[in-house]
């Protein structure tokens, strides 16, 4: 290759790349910016309505994805770096229409307070503010719009693994199914969810969280009567996420599933 040939390599890469860019940033753009306010606390999120909602007589399964944390902020962009595709997706918007809210937790704070590194954990007395935060915004984003109550679906990753488990520990009535990716719960908690569908991913060289988090909530549930999905990648690390988002049966798993 002479040299003409490689700038000209060089220059399509940079169109290509920024081309690319600016085309997710337009897709962003098709989640609308919101903020949730109750008392002196506030909520950023972002909300992915149905292509279909101009039929007025149908209702739309409701899923919350929840993010890791160095997607914390304010700006109310970040938390969509990872998992916005999946629903941007052409295909799956046609095929799995829905609303979809990706909130965002403030630096400093968590989905639910608990030490991401330990063997183990007890389910706090509270839930963290953004967890409360989210539930409420949850609740009144379905005073406000066509959602199936009956088919509210949460996943989160890393940060919003943990997220995902500690909310559906607290709320086992809300949701009809969740898929955490690379986080970890309380295993007390696994007779009150055994019921629910439960799809968990994690990498196996995990060296943020420990897979054996995922494995021990998967044995809690099974030996509490219940029956989850565990999918482990086995020469994955902690972006165990980018695995799962490629699940061909993930979204098909999850919209199938009624309380």
């Amino acid at each position: 290759m002479n040299n003409q040939q490689k700038l000209s390599f060089i220059f399509y890469l940079i169109v290509l790349i920024f081309n690319n860019k600016i085309s997710f940033s337009q897709n962003f753009e098709l989640f609308e910016k919101a903020v949730y306010i109750q008392n002196q606390d506030t909520l950023p999120y972002r909300f992915l309505t149905p292509v279909t909602i101009a039929d007025s007589d149908l209702v739309f399964p409701l899923v919350i994805f929840l993010h890791g944390s160095g997607e914390r902020g304010n700006e109310n962009e970040k938390q969509l770096i990872h998992g916005s595709k999946l629903f941007l997706n052409l295909e799956n918007r046609k095929n799995f229409p829905a609303y979809v809210i990706f909130p965002q937790c403030p630096e400093g704070k968590r989905w639910a307070e608990v030490d991401w590194k330990a063997d183990k954990q007890l389910m706090p007395a509270e839930p963290s503010v953004p967890m409360r935060l989210t539930i409420a915004m949850i609740d009144s984003c379905i005073k406000k719009n066509p959602v199936d109550t009956s088919r509210i679906y949460i996943m989160g990753l890393s940060m919003g693994g943990f997220g995902t488990w500690d909310m559906i520990s607290r709320f086992p009535d809300k949701f009809a199914a969740a898929a955490p990716i690379c986080g970890g719960g309380d295993e007390n908690q696994a007779p009150k969810i055994k019921n629910m569908p439960i799809w968990a991913f994690h990498g196996a060289i995990d060296k943020v969280v420990k897979v054996q988090r995922s494995r021990n909530m998967i044995n809690a549930l099974k030996k509490a009567g219940g029956n989850p999905k565990y999918t482990e990648y086995p020469k994955t690390g902690h972006d165990a996420w980018n695995k799962a988002f490629e699940e061909k049966e993930l979204l098909k798993w999850l919209f199938s599933k009624h309380k």
